[in-house]
């Protein structure tokens, strides 16, 4: 999650219940998130363990796949309408309704005639949809002229639901914005936002033969598959070491401490470039990747923002990395090359790139473009504070400062050995990795201590950890082999209650007063009875045999 935070807590395996508030504390971000991360861990723990892997609710199951001819002669999918779960996550594919625009009440007559001649049926309602399709899902962004998001042209193939969750900020969505705040406050709180995505698997990803094997045995190959392509496949470790420029700011921290930054940091480390350690890149923020500046215009190598950060630490300096980023980019996964910026013209609000942002990204205005700003530099150059901030000056190497260029902006991955961030800051990745883009690791540094908040041994060494994210689910959907009907591979599940039996109705009825059994009380409601302790009985009783006292 990209979020202004100042860590994250939640850890599944210390079996914590619930984040208890005291008087008079300061109350932190990280203490609420635990407790939402907690109560929706919970939640759907419960839902996998009592549904199981997959499945959704019998009569509103949802995800019914079709197939069909669609746009531009290209083979599509009919996504049906419904919930369903995977691993306990809510999938909801109900497509909202439109809605009805107001008519003109308040033109003349005849002005309203020619306005609704001319619109046709622009004063009704259109028709409600109950599905979606391949092509217009939600958080696929899927573009016919892209070869690789075309289904595939040879049958069989199995249709599968890919789902995980993303961040969602005021740069995105900017309904999240309080505007009664006014533009120089920030943003308040985040959303999490689970993505739904409908995709194709050729067949032979998944080893089977013919055109229709059974229902089992095609079900156990994707699930071999899903845990393969869900299990991470690369480690990390941090630390916090005192650099070799330490002795030159003694004034700004403690001589004998490791993290010689001058603020509290939550340092994200994630990876750019997938692949094995040849090809994949990594970026790095100390704000955990937040500073974001929201596009209005994109010309050439020129975008027009929105507004700029009041602060200078979390501003756009030239030098800076950046990565040009929309709804499509993020749903898709994407690694596009990062840009550096070049000038920036405060007054009005406007950046130079380095370079034309890819194509397809930040072109359409209904996906909310916004530049997310990163803090790696490239050797040779170091990152001087000023004002607590941090611009980017020519000098000996500061902060990343490995020999070797930038690769499409980002640093090349260099397994066996620690490499330099900043202030003391190192990262180590293990050696063997697979990397996939997207995959991150959180690092909070901290004044008080001079050190990283990492895992440690009891020789203080630090130890390899899986990516803290991104997690992705799957589940089977439909094998397709050809026009004629789909076998569909979700399950279901009915609900658990049911109607009452006659016999179980007369049981109630018979107790004695135990918890369960319905009584009338004086003003006439149907209820459970309370149940009584022993004295409270026995006064009861007293009373009726001697009448009330006086």
């Amino acid at each position: 999650m990209h979020a202004d935070l100042s860590r994250i807590t939640h850890r599944p395996e210390r079996h914590y219940s619930a984040v208890v508030a005291q008087q008079g504390r300061v109350q932190l971000d990280a203490d609420a998130n635990e407790q939402t991360a907690i109560q929706l861990f919970q939640a759907r723990t419960l839902a996998a363990d009592l549904i199981g892997a997959h499945g959704g609710p019998h009569g509103a199951t949802g995800f019914k796949i079709d197939l069909r001819g669609g746009p531009h002669e290209l083979d599509d999918l009919v996504i049906g309408g419904g919930r369903y779960y995977v691993d306990g996550i809510l999938c909801d594919a109900t497509r909202p309704r439109p809605g009805t625009p107001v008519p003109t009440a308040t033109a003349p007559k005849e002005d309203r005639e020619d306005e609704e001649e001319a619109d046709g049926d622009a004063l009704t309602a259109p028709a409600a949809s109950e599905t979606w399709t391949y092509w217009d899902q939600p958080d696929g962004h899927r573009d016919p002229e892209r070869p690789g998001d075309r289904l595939p042209s040879q049958f069989p193939y199995l249709v599968y639901l890919k789902v995980w969750e993303r961040l969602v900020t005021a740069a995105e969505d900017p309904a999240l914005r309080e505007v009664a705040l006014g533009a120089a406050l920030p943003d308040t709180a985040a959303r999490a936002k689970v993505v739904w995505q409908v995709l194709p698997l050729p067949a032979s990803e998944l080893g089977l033969d013919g055109d229709n094997p059974p229902a089992d045995d095609i079900r156990t190959a994707f699930d071999r598959w899903a845990q393969q392509a869900a299990a991470p496949g690369c480690r990390l470790a941090a630390r916090s070491e005192r650099p070799d420029h330490a002795d030159d700011d003694p004034c700004l921290v403690a001589p004998e401490t490791r993290y010689r930054g001058p603020e509290n940091q939550l340092y994200r480390v994630e990876v750019h470039e997938g692949g094995t350690a040849k090809d994949a890149t990594f970026k790095w923020s100390r704000e955990n990747g937040s500073p974001t500046f929201p596009v209005d215009e994109l010309d050439g190598t020129w975008v027009q923002l929105a507004s700029l950060a009041n602060d200078d630490k979390l501003s756009l300096h030239v030098g800076d990395w950046v990565e040009f980023v929309d709804t499509g980019y993020a749903s898709r996964g994407e690694a596009a090359p990062l840009l550096r910026v070049a000038e920036v013209d405060l007054p009005g609000r406007r950046a130079r790139l380095s370079d034309e942002p890819a194509p397809g990204v930040g072109r359409r205005p209904e996906l909310h473009p916004f530049l997310r700003r990163w803090d790696h530099q490239e050797a040779g150059r170091k990152t001087v504070r000023r004002g607590g901030g941090h611009l980017p000056a020519q000098a000996e190497s500061r902060a990343w400062g490995r020999p070797g260029r930038l690769r499409h902006g980002a640093v090349p991955v260099e397994e066996g050995g620690w490499l330099p961030l900043e202030d003391g800051v190192e990262v180590y990745f293990e050696a063997g990795g697979s990397y996939r883009t997207g995959d991150f690791w959180l690092i909070p540094a901290r004044t008080a201590t001079g050190g990283v908040e990492w895992p440690t041994d009891r020789a203080r060494r630090p130890l390899l950890q899986h990516p803290s994210g991104i997690v992705v689910h799957h589940a089977p959907l439909a094998w397709v082999h050809g026009e004629q009907a789909v076998p569909d591979l979700r399950f279901a599940f009915r609900p658990l209650a049911t109607g009452i039996q006659a016999a179980d109705a007369a049981a109630q009825t018979q107790g004695s007063g135990g918890v369960g059994t319905l009584s009338t009380g004086a003003a006439g409601g149907i209820g459970p009875k309370q149940p009584r302790s022993q004295t409270t009985a026995e006064a009861e009783a007293q009373v009726d045999e001697q009448g009330v006292a006086d």
